[in-house]
Order: C-alpha cells, then sequence, then structure tokens
C-alpha cells in the first residue's frame, strides 16, 4: 500500500484549495504561487525570522510568508504580514511596534492587488 501524501490538516488543504480557486478567478498568479509553496512537505516550508523581514522590507508594505514567522530578531518598522503561522515571541514583538500579522486567508478577501504584496521566505 501506498503512503499518503500531502497536507493532512484539513485546514491547510482547505487554504491551498481556496488560494487556487482565488488564482483562477481573479486572474493573478500570486495566489496559486502562495498555494504550490504550502503544498510542500513541513520540512520544506518556509520559516522566516523577523530580522529578514526587517532587513527586505519597508514602512507599511505588504508581505506573506507561505509557512511560519519566528521572532529571532528585530522588527523596527510596522508591516503587515500574512502567514500560515506565528511564534509567541514573533507576535509580541509585532505587537510592541504596531506591526499587523494576519492569516492568509484574511489577506485574500482584502482587495489588494497581486503586484501589492510580497512573497518573503
Amino acid at each position: 500500500m501506498v503512503k499518503r501524501t500531502g497536507a493532512a490538516n484539513q485546514y491547510l488543504t482547505g487554504l491551498i484549495s481556496d488560494l487556487k480557486r482565488k488564482s483562477i478567478e481573479s486572474d493573478e498568479k500570486i495566489w496559486k504561487r502562495i498555494a504550490l509553496d504550502l503544498e510542500k512537505p513541513t520540512r520544506s516550508r518556509r520559516v522566516v525570522n523577523l530580522s529578514r523581514i526587517d532587513r527586505t522590507t519597508k514602512k507599511d508594505e505588504i508581505i506573506i510568508v507561505p509557512g511560519k514567522v519566528l521572532g529571532s530578531g528585530v522588527l523596527n518598522h510596522p508591516v503587515t504580514i500574512a502567514a500560515w503561522g506565528f511564534s509567541d515571541g514573533a507576535l509580541e514583538k509585532m505587537k510592541q511596534i504596531n506591526a499587523k500579522a494576519m492569516h492568509i486567508r484574511d489577506i485574500m478577501k482584502e482587495p489588494a492587488k497581486g503586484r501589492a504584496i510580497r512573497i518573503i521566505g
């Protein structure tokens, strides 16, 4: 018997299918790219520290991390970060500087175009 592959988390599989559907409906390839990144095995999924986000972003930018955001380092400017998951340390540091943390599903509902959003990872 062949071992089952793919995401076992029902919320993740639902998010992946919603991202693919949104990509087709809105004709924006960014949503399909994020879906393909989330389909990867957990070991291959992106993990990004706040220090990297601080180095590569500007104030008030919108960022998507198709994986988890960790709290290592310092974030010096407020940004909007959408990710699959956040560590407690990352959420605490983001709260201190009024950075916005949201789930990928929530950013899909906002009217921001794909060109205004960056993928970090």
